[in-house]
Protein backbone atom coordinates (compact mmCIF):
# COMPACT_ATOMS: atom_id res chain seq x y z
CA UNK A 1 0.00 0.00 0.00
CA UNK A 2 1.39 3.58 -0.97
CA UNK A 3 2.11 5.95 2.06
CA UNK A 4 -0.67 8.62 0.27
CA UNK A 5 -3.61 5.68 0.52
CA UNK A 6 -2.44 4.87 3.93
CA UNK A 7 -2.10 8.74 5.25
CA UNK A 8 -5.66 9.11 3.89
CA UNK A 9 -6.97 6.00 5.68
CA UNK A 10 -5.22 7.33 9.12
CA UNK A 11 -7.09 11.29 8.22
CA UNK A 12 -10.44 8.88 7.85
CA UNK A 13 -9.62 7.06 11.18
CA UNK A 14 -9.24 10.91 13.25
CA UNK A 15 -11.99 11.94 11.17
CA UNK A 16 -14.74 9.14 12.40
CA UNK A 17 -13.16 9.39 15.67
CA UNK A 18 -14.38 13.11 16.17
CA UNK A 19 -17.48 12.43 14.86
CA UNK A 20 -18.18 9.97 17.33
CA UNK A 21 -16.44 12.15 20.04
CA UNK A 22 -18.91 14.98 18.93
CA UNK A 23 -22.40 12.14 18.68
CA UNK A 24 -21.64 11.25 22.70
CA UNK A 25 -20.95 14.78 24.16
CA UNK A 26 -24.46 15.57 22.34
CA UNK A 27 -26.11 12.71 24.02
CA UNK A 28 -24.77 12.93 27.14
CA UNK A 29 -25.83 16.89 26.93
CA UNK A 30 -29.69 16.59 25.70
CA UNK A 31 -29.88 13.52 28.64
CA UNK A 32 -28.34 14.95 32.09
CA UNK A 33 -28.44 19.17 30.46
CA UNK A 34 -24.93 20.99 29.95
CA UNK A 35 -24.63 20.83 33.83
CA UNK A 36 -23.68 17.76 33.78
CA UNK A 37 -20.39 18.38 31.88
CA UNK A 38 -20.09 21.73 33.70
CA UNK A 39 -21.41 20.94 37.53
CA UNK A 40 -21.95 24.62 39.60
CA UNK A 41 -20.38 24.27 42.66
CA UNK A 42 -23.00 23.66 45.97
CA UNK A 43 -24.47 26.29 47.75
CA UNK A 44 -22.97 27.01 51.29
CA UNK A 45 -26.61 26.96 52.57
CA UNK A 46 -28.98 29.60 53.38
CA UNK A 47 -28.60 33.20 54.80
CA UNK A 48 -30.83 36.45 55.08
CA UNK A 49 -29.42 39.82 55.03
CA UNK A 50 -32.03 42.15 56.70
CA UNK A 51 -32.89 45.95 57.27
CA UNK A 52 -33.94 47.78 60.08
CA UNK A 53 -35.42 51.47 60.43
CA UNK A 54 -36.66 52.21 57.00
CA UNK A 55 -38.11 53.15 54.66
CA UNK A 56 -35.36 56.17 53.88
CA UNK A 57 -36.46 58.04 50.76
CA UNK A 58 -32.98 58.25 49.14
CA UNK A 59 -30.95 55.00 50.50
CA UNK A 60 -34.06 52.33 50.59
CA UNK A 61 -34.49 52.49 47.31
CA UNK A 62 -31.03 52.50 46.12
CA UNK A 63 -30.94 48.81 48.04
CA UNK A 64 -34.06 47.56 46.25
CA UNK A 65 -32.63 48.71 43.19
CA UNK A 66 -28.99 46.40 43.99
CA UNK A 67 -31.29 43.39 45.32
CA UNK A 68 -33.33 43.55 42.26
CA UNK A 69 -30.88 43.33 40.05
CA UNK A 70 -28.83 40.58 41.61
CA UNK A 71 -32.30 38.53 42.15
CA UNK A 72 -31.54 38.60 45.84
CA UNK A 73 -34.66 38.62 48.58
CA UNK A 74 -34.18 40.00 52.16
CA UNK A 75 -36.43 41.47 55.00
CA UNK A 76 -37.22 44.92 55.80
CA UNK A 77 -38.21 45.82 59.12
CA UNK A 78 -39.92 48.80 59.26
CA UNK A 79 -40.87 51.87 61.66
CA UNK A 80 -44.21 52.77 61.23
CA UNK A 81 -43.76 56.45 61.11
CA UNK A 82 -41.51 56.23 58.18
CA UNK A 83 -44.12 53.53 56.66
CA UNK A 84 -47.19 56.00 56.31
CA UNK A 85 -44.25 58.73 54.97
CA UNK A 86 -42.84 56.42 52.31
CA UNK A 87 -46.10 54.31 50.99
CA UNK A 88 -45.16 53.36 47.79
CA UNK A 89 -41.23 52.61 48.85
CA UNK A 90 -43.30 49.59 51.22
CA UNK A 91 -45.29 48.66 48.03
CA UNK A 92 -42.38 48.33 45.96
CA UNK A 93 -40.88 45.94 48.75
CA UNK A 94 -44.43 44.23 48.90
CA UNK A 95 -44.38 43.24 44.62
CA UNK A 96 -40.31 42.72 44.49
CA UNK A 97 -41.23 39.80 46.71
CA UNK A 98 -39.10 40.72 50.51
CA UNK A 99 -40.57 40.37 53.78
CA UNK A 100 -41.90 43.10 55.49
CA UNK A 101 -41.85 43.45 59.32
CA UNK A 102 -42.51 45.31 62.53
CA UNK A 103 -40.48 47.72 64.15
CA UNK A 104 -42.68 49.07 66.50
CA UNK A 105 -44.06 52.89 65.20
CA UNK A 106 -41.13 55.18 66.30
CA UNK A 107 -38.71 52.89 67.58
CA UNK A 108 -39.35 52.19 71.18
CA UNK A 109 -37.24 50.15 73.22
CA UNK A 110 -39.47 47.85 75.62
CA UNK A 111 -39.37 48.71 79.38
CA UNK A 112 -41.69 46.91 82.26
CA UNK A 113 -43.28 50.29 82.29
CA UNK A 114 -43.87 51.04 78.27
CA UNK A 115 -45.71 47.67 77.92
CA UNK A 116 -48.75 48.80 76.97
CA UNK A 117 -47.83 51.71 74.95
CA UNK A 118 -44.83 49.08 72.70
CA UNK A 119 -47.89 46.52 72.55
CA UNK A 120 -49.94 49.84 70.72
CA UNK A 121 -46.90 50.77 68.70
CA UNK A 122 -46.85 46.81 66.96
CA UNK A 123 -50.65 47.26 66.27
CA UNK A 124 -50.74 50.51 64.79
CA UNK A 125 -47.68 49.42 62.55
CA UNK A 126 -49.09 46.31 61.67
CA UNK A 127 -52.32 48.05 60.81
CA UNK A 128 -50.07 50.52 58.62
CA UNK A 129 -48.30 47.90 56.68
CA UNK A 130 -51.56 45.73 56.42
CA UNK A 131 -53.45 48.35 54.57
CA UNK A 132 -50.55 49.11 52.15
CA UNK A 133 -49.90 45.65 51.07
CA UNK A 134 -53.01 43.44 52.14
CA UNK A 135 -51.14 41.23 53.81
CA UNK A 136 -51.16 40.38 57.59
CA UNK A 137 -47.78 40.84 59.54
CA UNK A 138 -46.36 38.07 61.05
CA UNK A 139 -42.69 39.13 62.25
CA UNK A 140 -41.15 41.74 64.48
CA UNK A 141 -37.81 43.06 65.02
CA UNK A 142 -37.63 44.22 68.28
CA UNK A 143 -35.69 47.70 68.79
CA UNK A 144 -32.36 46.89 70.60
CA UNK A 145 -33.46 43.31 71.06
CA UNK A 146 -35.65 43.97 74.13
CA UNK A 147 -38.78 41.49 74.14
CA UNK A 148 -41.47 40.19 76.36
CA UNK A 149 -42.79 36.50 74.93
CA UNK A 150 -46.03 37.00 76.10
CA UNK A 151 -46.48 39.22 73.16
CA UNK A 152 -46.37 36.59 70.99
CA UNK A 153 -49.76 34.68 72.09
CA UNK A 154 -51.11 37.99 72.26
CA UNK A 155 -50.31 39.70 68.92
CA UNK A 156 -49.29 36.07 67.02
CA UNK A 157 -45.99 37.60 65.88
CA UNK A 158 -43.07 36.12 66.13
CA UNK A 159 -39.51 38.12 67.17
CA UNK A 160 -36.60 37.99 64.77
CA UNK A 161 -33.21 38.82 66.51
CA UNK A 162 -29.74 38.56 64.71
CA UNK A 163 -26.53 35.91 65.00
CA UNK A 164 -24.34 38.84 63.38
CA UNK A 165 -24.11 42.56 63.91
CA UNK A 166 -21.63 44.50 61.94
CA UNK A 167 -22.78 47.86 64.04
CA UNK A 168 -23.32 49.07 60.68
CA UNK A 169 -25.04 52.25 62.03
CA UNK A 170 -21.95 53.68 64.12
CA UNK A 171 -19.42 53.40 60.86
CA UNK A 172 -18.72 55.18 57.76
CA UNK A 173 -16.65 53.06 56.67
CA UNK A 174 -17.87 49.81 54.34
CA UNK A 175 -14.98 48.06 54.05
CA UNK A 176 -14.93 47.20 57.69
CA UNK A 177 -18.27 46.58 57.78
CA UNK A 178 -18.26 43.86 54.51
CA UNK A 179 -14.94 42.40 56.98
CA UNK A 180 -16.92 41.91 60.00
CA UNK A 181 -19.79 40.17 58.16
CA UNK A 182 -18.01 37.96 55.64
CA UNK A 183 -15.19 36.71 57.94
CA UNK A 184 -18.00 35.81 60.66
CA UNK A 185 -20.81 34.19 58.33
CA UNK A 186 -22.37 30.93 58.18
CA UNK A 187 -25.19 28.60 57.01
CA UNK A 188 -28.54 30.09 58.64
CA UNK A 189 -27.10 33.19 60.14
CA UNK A 190 -29.13 36.13 59.76
CA UNK A 191 -27.59 39.66 59.11
CA UNK A 192 -28.24 42.99 60.56
CA UNK A 193 -28.02 45.84 58.66
CA UNK A 194 -29.84 49.69 58.61
CA UNK A 195 -31.33 50.95 55.34
CA UNK A 196 -30.71 54.40 56.44
CA UNK A 197 -26.97 55.17 55.98
CA UNK A 198 -24.88 55.70 52.81
CA UNK A 199 -22.25 53.10 54.06
CA UNK A 200 -24.77 50.92 55.23
CA UNK A 201 -26.06 50.97 51.30
CA UNK A 202 -22.21 50.37 49.75
CA UNK A 203 -21.48 47.35 52.17
CA UNK A 204 -24.84 45.44 51.84
CA UNK A 205 -24.40 45.23 48.40
CA UNK A 206 -20.85 44.82 48.86
CA UNK A 207 -21.90 41.72 51.45
CA UNK A 208 -24.21 40.25 48.98
CA UNK A 209 -22.04 40.22 45.71
CA UNK A 210 -19.03 38.74 48.18
CA UNK A 211 -21.55 35.97 49.88
CA UNK A 212 -23.14 35.06 46.50
CA UNK A 213 -19.39 34.69 45.18
CA UNK A 214 -18.57 32.04 48.11
CA UNK A 215 -21.80 30.05 47.23
CA UNK A 216 -24.48 31.44 49.50
CA UNK A 217 -28.08 31.58 49.11
CA UNK A 218 -29.61 34.84 50.23
CA UNK A 219 -33.41 34.40 51.93
CA UNK A 220 -36.14 36.19 53.94
CA UNK A 221 -36.10 35.36 57.50
CA UNK A 222 -39.59 32.89 57.42
CA UNK A 223 -36.96 30.85 55.65
CA UNK A 224 -34.29 30.25 57.91
CA UNK A 225 -36.51 30.03 60.93
CA UNK A 226 -38.78 27.57 60.02
CA UNK A 227 -37.29 25.30 57.12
Amino acid sequence: MSRKRKGFIFFLGILLMCLLLVAFYDKTEEKYGVEAMNPTEETKGKIAITFDDGPHPYYTPQILDGLKKRGVHASFFVTGENAELYPDIIKRMNEEGHLIGNHTYSHIQLSSQNRQEYKEELIKTNEIISNITGREVLFVRPPYGSWDKTLEKDLNMFPVLWSIDPLDWCSSNASCIVNKVCTKVEENDIILMHDYYDSSVTAALAIVDELLKEGYEFVTVDEILFD
